[in-house]
């Protein structure tokens, strides 16, 4: 039965279910495991979670398209070099965000040569590299006393700034070496949240990267 030439039901709503139900599964492992843990930023959450499943339905939906090749590596491109005006993003939040859209392209694209064992096995890989990442590179590092620290769950905190001179890009390092002599804290990030020019100050976002030591290495 259709309707303006649009079939009303197609048995692939069935497909589109089981594989949305399967990337969902392992994007909210890739979420509550590797990104959680270490990024503490709900709202990054939401914005790589919105992203996979947007990514998912379009490719899924462009999967029934005749593409050449040119095209589908044109929306790839797009794909990759996705990012936001507002605010730059570190390397690694660019990373994650690659992980989610490739993680919805394999599921939503992969056709019948792929069985469920081959996405599964390429899913949990890539899960596991990403735990594994935050586990032994971001969570151990060397100190300059020979000892191995472990790095807590970064702190964010809102501060006032009044040095408007320093916000420039060139003056990044300026800016965290004023904030550091200030308060004390060891600064990991720093992001700007809103300028007020008729109070000439700024609200800042800064993130403690507080590490203790472990063990020794020698």
């Amino acid at each position: 039965m259709e309707f303006m030439e649009i079939p009303l039901f197609d048995d692939d709503v069935y497909k589109m279910l089981i594989r949305f139900v399967f990337n969902l599964f392992f994007l909210g492992l890739i979420v509550r495991f590797a990104i959680l843990p270490t990024q503490q930023d709900r709202e990054f959450a939401f914005t790589v979670s919105m992203l996979n499943i947007t990514v998912f339905f379009i490719c899924f939906a462009l999967k029934k398209l005749e593409l050449e090749l040119g095209m589908a590596l044109g929306l790839f491109a797009i794909f990759g070099v996705l990012r936001y005006r507002t605010n730059a993003l570190p390397i690694k939040e660019m990373t994650y965000l690659f992980v989610v859209i490739g993680i919805a392209v394999i599921n939503s694209l992969s056709n019948k040569k792929t069985s469920y064992i081959e996405l599964l096995a390429v899913n949990s890989l890539i899960l596991t590299a990403a735990m594994l990442k935050e586990r032994f590179v971001a969570n151990g590092k060397l100190g300059t006393n020979g000892k191995v620290t472990r790095s807590k769950k970064p702190r964010k905190h809102v501060v006032e700034y009044d040095r408007l001179d320093l916000l420039a890009p060139e003056k990044a390092n300026e800016l965290q070496a004023d904030i550091v002599q200030r308060t004390g804290m060891p600064i990991a990030r720093i992001q700007v949240q809103s300028i007020d020019l008729k109070k000439d100050s700024a609200t800042l976002n800064i993130w403690c990267d507080e590490t203790t030591p472990t063990e020794d290495v020698s």
